[in-house]
């Protein structure tokens, strides 16, 4: 029988992906686990691998087209039926509601240049224009549409043939007679800080695929405003005390987006905290020009990763009450420690670093301080994480990422070296699954290893704490009342002030330090 292709989870708080690139096209025959296409979220650019072997027979989601979570995205063939005719393939909804034509065909692209189209400025403000082909495809994303498509059917038609679409999506994510992509994926109303809060606004299939052939149809406004927007938008709007229902929704089918709650948030009056207008109403934020008409500029548009970072980031400062504080760590007790056992190390297939002691000394402190290792929901409860997974900033050369380890208190010093470095090889590779970058509890990143003495690190949501490692060099420090050489590095810890006080921040801190400079080399 058909596999359905999803559009996976990849990740706690993300609702959505882009499909960067189709590896496969229509006609192919794929085998299971082999890439199929690639995609790109705010936490993650993957390769994703097909759930099964046959052969590939419709593609509903075009290059640069961003749907939600366990939607459809293609359908593979299996034994006799892949050598039949593909029947013709129903099309995905667009951003704006309609559904959006098939491509059978190879896409055209516009020309781009690390993977972004690029629109040269010259003096006085004239641009260069691309070519008609690639202005279709940046626009339409290369597709053509298929003659059902074109014929233009009736509005009413679109709406039924959406919903009926919208519950095989769902029967095919959900059931168990095909498989889904990666490991079992759960819907788009489950996407959220935490179990509880997904749980309680979770909408069974059958009212998604009423709600999007007849949205007002027997359906009160609680129900409607669940079915428009994600747990995530939904946590901003309590947050900020917005009513979803008055915003002008940009998804499917009036689906309030991420970007639409934060723009609305923008451009919203002071005054406005209670009442909350719509967001077509509210003025235009003052806009200083980025760049005057004689200046000779380059524009390059954000990647899909980088676009959603930004969003991340400001949301994250929307969010939390950041504080950060800054310890002095001496590493000369670590540092003998690496020198005697990094050859064996090296042996055993893996780097001794700096950055794998201080994530164990890490670790043995959120034993001891859980609230560092919990979250917020919504609803303001607090959520202890009775595990430990340990996310580790990856920096690449489109973005950051945060791969998670997970049950990271359950590993010795040889464990943990051999899980980041693993991690950090396969972030590079694009070769990441989804379930290891969700889930995190606490996070590292370490600007370190560019020269930074230490950073501000924002924190990265739904948690409460991150630590930033600073370069680790020899200084020259006070001893015993002489002048000694060690060396030193900086650690900052960036906390939520909502939940963490700066008392239990800084015994935190006191006890990683503690740990890292009276290590335990039993341990190992």
């Amino acid at each position: 029988m058909p596999v359905n292709v999803v559009m996976p989870q990849m990740g706690e708080s993300v609702a959505e992906g882009t499909v960067v690139r189709w590896i496969k096209k229509i006609g192919d025959p794929v085998e299971r686990d082999e890439p199929l296409f690639e995609i790109s979220t705010d936490k993650v650019d993957a390769e994703i691998p097909s759930p099964a072997a046959g052969t590939l027979t419709a593609i509903h989601v075009t290059e640069g087209q961003t749907v939600p979570v366990d939607t459809v995205v293609a359908i593979i063939a299996q034994g006799n039926e892949a050598t039949a005719a593909a029947p013709a393939p129903s099309p995905s909804p667009a951003a704006d509601g309609t559904p959006a034509p098939l491509s059978t065909a190879k896409p055209e692209k516009a020309e781009k240049t690390n993977g972004a189209k690029r629109t040269t400025h010259a003096p006085g403000g004239a641009a260069a224009a691309g070519s008609p082909a690639a202005s279709a495809g940046a626009t339409a994303g290369g597709s053509s549409s298929s003659p059902a498509a074109s014929a233009g059917a009736p509005a009413a038609q679109a709406a039924s043939h959406a919903a009926s679409t919208a519950s095989s999506a769902s029967a095919g994510s959900a059931g168990s007679a095909g498989p889904v992509v990666g490991p079992p994926t759960t819907s788009a109303a489950s996407v959220g800080a935490s179990a509880s809060h997904a749980a309680s606004h979770a909408a069974p299939p059958a009212t998604s695929a009423r709600v999007l052939a007849h949205p007002s149809a027997d359906m009160s406004r609680e129900e409607l405003r669940r079915q428009r927007s994600s747990p995530l938008v939904r946590k901003i709007a309590h947050e900020h005390n917005v009513d979803i229902s008055q915003i002008q929704g940009s998804g499917i089918s009036g689906r309030v987006t991420k970007s639409d709650i934060l723009q609305f948030l923008d451009h919203r009056p002071a005054a406005a905290a209670q009442t909350v207008a719509p967001a077509a109403a509210a003025p235009s934020a003052a806009h200083i020009p980025a760049y005057g008409p004689s200046d000779s500029v380059e524009i390059v548009p954000l990647t899909v990763m980088r676009r959603k970072i930004a969003e991340h980031m400001v949301l994250s400062k929307r969010t939390s009450a950041h504080v950060h504080s800054v310890f002095e760590v001496d590493f000369m007790h670590v540092s003998k420690i690496r020198d005697a056992r990094k050859a064996e190390y090296e042996r055993l297939g893996t780097k001794l670093t700096f950055l794998s002691f201080i994530a164990k000394a890490t670790i043995d402190a959120l034993r001891h301080a859980p609230v560092i290792n919990a979250s917020l929901d919504a609803d303001n409860n607090i959520v202890y994480k009775k595990d430990i997974n340990l996310g580790i900033a990856v920096a690449l050369e489109w973005g950051l990422i945060v791969p998670v380890i997970k049950h990271a208190d359950e590993k010795n010093l040889l464990g943990l070296s051999r899980a980041i470095a693993d991690l950090a090889n396969r972030a590079r590779s694009k070769q990441l699954k989804p379930e290891e970058v969700q889930n995190g509890t606490f996070t590292i990143t370490n600007p370190g290893i560019f020269g930074a003495q230490f950073g501000m690190p924002i924190i990265n949501q739904p948690q409460v704490a991150i630590l930033g490692v600073g370069a680790i060099e020899k200084r020259a420090v006070v001893i015993d009342d002489a002048i000694a050489i060690r060396p030193r590095g900086y650690l900052t810890l960036g906390y939520d002030h909502r939940l963490v006080d700066g008392a239990v921040a800084d015994q935190f801190m006191s006890q990683v330090k503690k740990n890292i400079e009276t290590f335990d080399a039993s341990s190992l």
